[in-house]
């Protein structure tokens, strides 16, 4: 069979594993619609025939990860905008999401679109990049960047807009959980990696999700990149917002240390 992603060719991160391919064959799901997808272990990879039926509950088969034009477009910005651990948390924040839309039987819903749902949660935190300009909240600039993507790949505007709400809401608790399902997943499943949210989703699926993805204790990569960008302008930490509150903790903290620096110097004769 012939590989339709360019993208895993030359990503040095993956390799083709046609063991793996064979094995996947006999997987029965609920995913195999959105068609051509990749299975991905760690470093190694596996592309499935279009309209093959994967489990998500499979432990081979939860990386699952769609391929395509608009897919493969997603992962590529993200990837030269952000850092790393902020790649992976957007990957793990999908995965999430979707263990979470099968644990609540949303897969088969008329607004569940797994494409959306990769956009959406993958290009969430572009407004903490590089192609960001610190004029607006990161959540609103990320919402534009990625809806120029979606515009640039045919998108239609209903779904355009679907998005930019997916990820201009994924920080406002209390709110994106009723605002539809595309918008309510991606604010879980990136509440569920942050652990902010108690979710059903299984122990062991959590952990291949972590083992994939890891998630370096104590690492503040975000909580760092949204500090950097609210410090751009007011337009960028509104009163209210996540990131007047981090800049709000993280000027205090600073404070506090220079306090502790000039304490022993006034102590001194």
């Amino acid at each position: 069979m012939r590989v339709a992603t360019e993208d895993l060719r030359r990503d040095p991160e993956l390799q083709w594993d046609h063991a793996r391919q064979r094995k996947h064959a006999n997987a029965v799901g609920v995913l195999g619609h959105h068609g051509p997808i990749i299975a991905v272990m760690g470093l190694r990879a596996t592309v499935c025939p279009s309209g093959m039926s994967v489990c998500s509950r499979h432990m081979n088969d939860i990386l699952v990860l769609p391929t395509g034009a608009l897919a493969d477009a997603s992962l590529a910005i993200a990837r030269s905008s952000v850092r790393r651990p902020i790649v992976d948390h957007s990957l793990r924040s999908f995965l999430f999401a979707r263990l979470l839309a099968d644990h609540e039987g949303c897969l088969d819903d008329a607004d569940y679109d797994e494409d959306l749902l990769f956009a959406a949660t993958v290009m969430h935190d572009l407004g903490l990049g590089e192609r960001a300009t610190g004029e607006a909240r990161f959540e609103v600039e990320g919402a534009d960047l990625a809806a120029a993507v979606l515009r640039r790949h045919g998108v239609a505007e209903r779904d355009i807009d679907r998005v930019w709400e997916a990820i201009a809401l994924h920080a406002s608790l209390g709110i994106a959980h009723r605002r539809g399902l595309l918008t309510s997943l991606t604010h879980r499943g990136v509440f569920i990696d942050a652990g902010r949210i108690t979710d059903g989703i299984a122990d062991r699926l959590r952990q291949e999700v972590l083992n994939a993805y890891p998630r370096t204790s104590g690492d503040r990569s975000i909580a760092d990149a949204i500090v950097a960008h609210a410090s751009r302008s007011d337009a960028a930490a509104p009163p209210g917002s996540l990131a007047f509150e981090l800049l709000r903790q993280h000027r205090e903290a600073e404070h506090a240390r220079v306090r502790r620096q000039e304490s022993p110097e006034r102590r001194q004769p």
